[in-house]
């Protein structure tokens, strides 16, 4: 069993937010990688998809998620099972920011809106 102390988090900034790495493969040798979202308020996730299933939980704030063909408004509290192979993205409210918590299959690869593999990103390595 590995004990990852929050002083031992790795977080990773983007445009609209900080992902934070709570386990992965390289951060405690787990199978699965669990992360948090921490995301500004207005921020726009870009139109991507994963190789695999991912489920997102909400903490706080809201979110729009388009995800592949059906749009959804979430608060917290609510859980998205986002299948693999369906374009998603991720919308912050205008007012307020959201956090959520993440979970996927370690080595999870993204694939950008043009098709392109983006690879694993570095909060799921």
């Amino acid at each position: 069993m590995a004990v990852i102390r929050d002083a031992q988090a790795r977080r990773s900034e983007t445009p609209g937010g900080v992902m934070t790495t709570l386990a992965s493969p390289t951060q405690g040798d787990a199978t699965r990688s669990i992360w948090r979202v921490d995301a500004k308020p207005g921020a726009e996730g870009p139109v991507h998809d994963f190789d695999v299933e991912q489920v997102w939980t909400w903490l706080s704030g809201a979110a729009t998620v388009e995800l592949g063909e059906e749009t959804f408004t979430v608060e917290a509290g609510d859980t998205v099972v986002m299948p693999p192979h369906t374009r998603r993205r991720v919308l912050a409210g205008a007012a307020e920011g959201y956090a959520a918590i993440v979970t996927a299959e370690a080595g999870a690869r993204a694939i950008t809106a043009d098709g392109a593999d983006f690879g694993v990103p570095p909060w799921i390595a």
